[in-house]
């Protein structure tokens, strides 16, 4: 009976050189077997042909792919900016602004100026959504400052991340600059204007904005 060897699998190096001493010492253990080019499968299950090309096919093929799949994801995710709350609008222009206020009605609504280069917006938007979220009752308008610079100047916004409050007939309530340290201004704020009542008219104290032509 021919002896039988067992080799731990992660022991195996893939390579030419052991395949053909392996298949030449198996071939002087048993006479009769044919030479390797026509071994057989029930001795080896996995072809010396398939063995070579797992142990040097080039590896750059499978990067390519990986990097291609990286950039698709990368891709699909959104900006910091457009990870918006359900209560949370993007305004594009002065007309949308106004529809939005007039259609807020009774609601207290928060209108956040910002910059997409503005890194204490981008501290500060976190946390401002999870507020939105805490508080669905409150309308929260987003104003790009870049998309909107005429409006945004009629409205005397100089410093980012800059806030308004309005509601209804009362037209703004307050407004202020706030960073992510200062956080607690906005639920100061809040907590003062988002009080149950009721108004009766259109919103006012949108200063000397003006709709674009």
């Amino acid at each position: 009976m021919a002896d039988v060897f067992r080799l731990p699998f992660h022991s195996l190096r893939f390579s030419a050189s052991l395949l053909t001493s392996f298949a030449s010492s198996s071939k002087s253990l048993q006479p009769g077997l044919p030479p390797n080019n026509c071994l057989d499968k029930r001795v080896f299950p996995v072809s010396y042909y398939s063995l070579s090309r797992l142990a040097f096919s080039p590896r750059s093929h499978f990067l390519s792919n990986f990097k291609v799949q990286a950039a698709v994801t990368a891709t699909e995710q959104p900006k910091w900016w457009e990870k918006n709350a359900p209560n949370m609008i993007d305004i594009h222009s002065t007309q949308e602004f106004l529809t939005a206020l007039s259609e807020a009605g009774d609601r207290l609504v928060i209108v956040e100026f910002y910059g997409t280069w503005c890194a204490s917006c981008r501290a500060l938007f976190p946390k401002l959504c999870r507020t939105a979220e805490e508080h669905p009752e409150i309308l929260f308008l987003k104003v790009n400052f870049d998309e909107n610079k005429p409006m945004c100047k009629s409205m005397n916004v100089k410093v980012l991340p800059y806030f308004h409050f309005y509601r209804g007939a009362d037209g703004q309530l307050e407004s202020f600059s706030c960073s992510l340290a200062k956080f607690q201004k906005i639920k100061d704020a809040i907590e003062t204007h988002n009080t149950a009542r009721c108004s009766i008219g259109p919103p006012k104290g949108v200063g000397d904005l003006e709709l674009e032509p």
